[in-house]
């Protein structure tokens, strides 16, 4: 679930960077403005792996095994 949550909010970050710079929205290009169910639907799920992705700060990691 973490790297699932990472790969989204990863996504997220994209699309964000695309508004900044080039005032582009990918994924309201994609599923018919930001209005549209999926869109919705689209940033809801990435908000969510956001959120998810909090824990992540408060999680230890054991060391990498080699």
């Amino acid at each position: 679930m973490d790297k699932l949550s990472l790969v989204l909010v990863i996504i997220g970050a994209i699309n964000w960077a695309l508004i900044g710079i080039f005032q582009f929205d990918l994924v309201a290009w994609l599923f018919g403005g930001q209005g549209a169910v999926v869109s919705r639907i689209v940033y809801t799920i990435v908000g969510a792996a956001g959120l998810w992705c909090i824990s992540l700060l408060f999680t230890e990691r054991s060391a990498v095994k080699e």
